[in-house]
């Protein structure tokens, strides 16, 4: 069993990148109404400041500040995960859960990380990017990361132009211009 190493700190700001089990799908664009509705669900429940947030084909990225008091990430991202998941089992569009893979061993034949007996539906990559925000400049280099990502993705020639993401949030407050297009960022961002 792998021991992933995360930081926690209450209160502290990051960087997220989560990913679906097939990055060709297009679930969450496609049933974006569902994706908001299990966002705005565990927001109730789990309250956080949304700093920025995009919402891409196959994968989305967010930077998210923690309430004080408060470093549990891992459970938001997990409640946001089932209830879209549910959400799109509901819907008809679910991933088959067993597909064929070419490997040996006790779990041959079911999709490679997928869990039957944790009734997991193979919507979601089990495991997420995280990065701990350390300073101003990371933190500016993180939101114009996915302010910028649909450009890099080459959906739009303009991050303006992209219809699921917060800069549209951000240009109605006034922190960036809708010309705005963006360019290279330096970092890691879980791609």
């Amino acid at each position: 069993m792998s021991a992933y190493r995360r930081l926690r700190r209450s209160g502290a700001s990051y960087f997220f990148t989560v990913n679906l089990a097939d990055r060709s799908a297009r679930l969450l664009v496609e049933h974006i109404d569902l994706l908001r509705g299990a966002y705005a669900a565990m927001i109730r429940d789990r309250p956080v400041v949304c700093d920025a947030m995009v919402i891409l084909p196959g994968h989305l990225h967010a930077v998210w500040t923690l309430p004080e008091g408060d470093a549990d990430y891992s459970v938001r991202w997990g409640a946001l995960k089932a209830r879209f998941t549910r959400g799109v089992c509901r819907a008809g569009v679910c991933p088959p859960q067993e597909l064929p893979v070419v490997r040996a061993g006790r779990h041959a034949g079911l999709k490679p990380g997928l869990r039957r007996h944790k009734r997991e539906a193979g919507v979601w990559q089990r495991r997420f990017w995280e990065h701990m925000i350390r300073d101003e400049a990371d933190y500016r280099a993180h939101v114009e990361y996915c302010w910028g990502n649909p450009v890099k993705h080459g959906f739009v020639a303009r991050a303006a132009d992209w219809p699921f993401s917060s800069i549209h949030r951000d240009i109605r407050a006034g922190r960036v211009g809708p010309e705005w297009v963006g360019g290279e960022v330096e970092g890691e961002f879980g791609e």
